[in-house]
């Protein structure tokens, strides 16, 4: 199993990796494409953002709180959609979106080199009434990130 560091320093690698190629793809590539959920590389790219943030909060709440917590759940029921529709990246400006992605990642990982190994059996209940360990969510978070740049480079490529 990877560390938490690991898992950091994988990320930030990525994340340096892929800033100055997303900062130069095209306006129409971002703005147009559309994945088979019907999002943009920009709103997969504040998906992504949102993910990053949320996850921070569940990182920071799961350290305090007492478990199992209670925690909103943004990805289920439709939200996430919700979340992009209100926050409407699709006019957000390229490179600051990209911007606000890298430094939300960047936090997260900070963040999670924090983690109290105490902690990390502490338990989330989400939406649909699962169980995630802290532990879970952090080891996950790699899987869900390539997910989605897997999902944006494909877009890119057509």
């Amino acid at each position: 199993m990877n560390s938490y560091r690991d898992i950091a320093n994988d990320l930030i690698q990525s994340i340096h990796e892929l800033e100055g190629w997303l900062i130069n793809l095209p306006d129409q590539t971002v703005s147009e494409k559309k994945n088979n959920q019907h999002r943009t590389i920009k709103q997969i790219l504040g998906h992504m953002v949102d993910s990053a943030s949320n996850n921070t909060h569940r990182v920071i709440h799961l350290q305090y709180q007492k478990s199992p917590i209670n925690f909103p759940d943004y990805a289920n029921h439709g939200n996430n959609d919700r979340w992009i529709a209100i926050q409407n990246y699709q006019d957000e400006e390229w490179s600051q979106l990209v911007q606000l992605w890298k430094y939300s990642h960047l936090h997260y990982c900070h963040v999670i080199q924090q983690v109290d190994a105490d902690k990390k059996n502490q338990v989330w209940i989400s939406d649909n009434n699962e169980e995630f360990t802290l532990d879970m969510m952090v080891i996950d978070f790699p899987r869900h990130f390539k997910l989605h740049v897997s999902e944006i480079q494909e877009l890119a490529k057509e």
